[in-house]
């Protein structure tokens, strides 16, 4: 347990380089899906299209909604957008740096699927396959064909097996021009997304560093504020439902008349240095209270500062929020009071 322990630690350290590792992962996992996924064109003039873009675009749709729902910030940002504005404002920067973070790993998966398979060429050639341009590649002088016929033989192009036009067009010829567009269009959207990065990662600090230092630094501030808290919270329950069952079995020992089986002056000792980690808070009520307070009014960030309680209020020289942190003990200094 120690190891694993250690290990959920060091993620949680480490996390921006362990999102970037999963969507590495995912990236990778997308293309083993393709190259394992068993690919059927129906060769029918009525699916094809349907068919060969839905392979195209859908996983890469799933995969993006994954790349979400594996990243923790994404309950985070919701979170912090729809808490009410309270004592601390919301700042709209912050939450698209947030998003932004997020969807720009999301998409890394779905990017490298849809990469993939453009350069395979099997998705555009089932999608694309009845509009070769039969003048260019074939013989349009073919006679007793409809338009309609001619385009079930060309929709057969994706399936060699069942493939009778070749008078019309030779399959080799259709196949080798649509996969030559697949191609040239899966190196285009790779080298769009390459640009893209770039600019994304290179030249967006440069024209508004101010601005991205802030959205990145309150981001941070606000993943390791949340966790924080949740650990504060966590110790203190421990410490509370400890105390509530030490107290009821002491009860049920006099209640029941049972002798003390340890050292008397010990559980006084140990009971009073348990309940100064409740830090006064030491009923059901008061910590729901809390908990509301937190959700609906977030202490100001502010430093060396007093911080009056009043209500669900807080007082103070100003309700500007400056860009600085509120330590953890004034924090719990506050909410030990409600």
């Amino acid at each position: 347990m120690d190891k694993f322990r250690m290990i959920f630690q060091f993620l949680q350290s480490n996390q921006e380089s362990f999102m970037n590792g999963i969507c590495g992962i995912m990236a990778l996992a997308s293309a083993q899906m393709y190259s394992a996924f068993d690919f059927n064109c129906p060769c029918l003039p009525s699916y094809n299209l349907a068919y060969g873009l839905g392979i195209l675009l859908a996983p890469p749709l799933v995969l993006f909604l994954l790349g979400f729902v594996m990243n923790n910030n994404v309950s985070m940002l919701a979170e912090e957008w729809k808490r009410p504005t309270g004592m601390r404002q919301k700042d709209p920067a912050v939450l698209r740096y947030m998003f932004c973070s997020m969807a720009q790993r999301a998409l890394i998966a779905p990017a490298v699927w849809i990469s993939v398979t453009l350069l395979d060429g099997k998705c555009f050639m089932c999608a694309f396959s009845t509009s070769v341009p039969v003048e260019k590649l074939g013989n349009r002088s073919f006679t007793g064909l409809s338009e309609k016929e001619m385009r079930k033989i060309l929709a057969r192009i994706p399936c060699k097996e069942i493939y009778n036009g070749q008078e019309l067009v030779a399959r080799e010829v259709a196949a080798r021009y649509l996969r030559c567009i697949s191609q040239a269009l899966g190196w285009s959207f790779v080298l769009l997304m390459t640009m893209l990065a770039f600019l994304v990662r290179a030249l967006r600090p440069c024209f508004t560093q101010a601005a991205f230092l802030k959205s990145k630094y309150w981001s941070h501030y606000i993943d390791i504020e949340r966790k924080l808290f949740d650990e504060t919270c966590t110790k203190h329950a421990k410490t509370f439902a400890k105390v509530c069952i030490q107290q009821f079995f002491e009860t049920m020992n006099k209640d029941m008349g049972l002798g003390h089986t340890h050292s008397p002056e010990k559980v006084p000792l140990e009971e009073g240095e348990e309940k100064e980690k409740l830090l006064g808070i030491t009923d059901q009520g008061t910590m729901n209270k809390l908990l509301k307070s937190w959700h609906k009014c977030k202490p100001p960030l502010r430093l060396h500062q007093e911080v009056l309680q009043n209500g669900n209020n807080w007082q103070g020289e100003s309700q500007h929020h400056s860009h600085t942190s509120l330590p953890r003990k004034e924090i719990v200094t506050y909410y030990s009071k409600v």
